[in-house]
């Protein structure tokens, strides 16, 4: 038995990613880079769903994120011009079935998800995991965005 204790106060350790967190990594960041622009494609022409829409929220949340632990810039607004879209996309897909983006707001998403690309093609494997921990978080929560009002910002 050791002398040394952990005290009550003491932190836990830290946990460390596994050697089969990294091994999936490469397949993981295949999958989730490709389907957003395909996601856009199939929106902006008004062959969606409820799926892609939710594939493109999810990469604009997760981008916002990885955003807000330093990977790269993009002004709050081209987020909330996003997040309104896919609002203003739903309320559409709800009241005529027709799932499809406004076209003035496809530059908007373009630009994220050159964004999203840039962020997963440079940030720790640990930083895009914790950006999707903090994504199921606000998933999980009341909250109606992540993403704060321009004013806010």
């Amino acid at each position: 038995m050791s002398s040394k204790r952990r005290g009550a106060h003491a932190p836990e350790p830290k946990k460390h990613l596994t050697k089969a967190c990294y091994c999936l990594w490469p397949k993981h960041l295949r999958a989730s880079s490709h389907c957003p622009p395909t996601a856009l494609v199939a929106c902006r022409d008004g062959h969606g769903n409820r799926h892609l829409f939710n594939e493109l929220i999810r990469a604009v949340y997760l981008a916002w994120f990885l955003q807000q632990d330093g990977y790269r810039k993009e002004p709050v607004n081209s987020f909330k011009t996003t997040e309104y879209a896919v609002e203003t996309a739903l309320e559409l897909a709800h009241m005529s079935d027709e799932w499809v983006l406004a076209e003035d707001t496809v530059p908007a998403f373009e630009r994220l998800l050159a964004l999203h690309d840039s962020q997963l093609a440079t940030a720790p494997l640990h930083k895009v995991i914790h950006a999707e921990q903090r994504l199921r978080q606000f998933l999980a929560g009341i909250a109606s965005s992540p993403i704060p009002e321009p004013d806010h910002a």
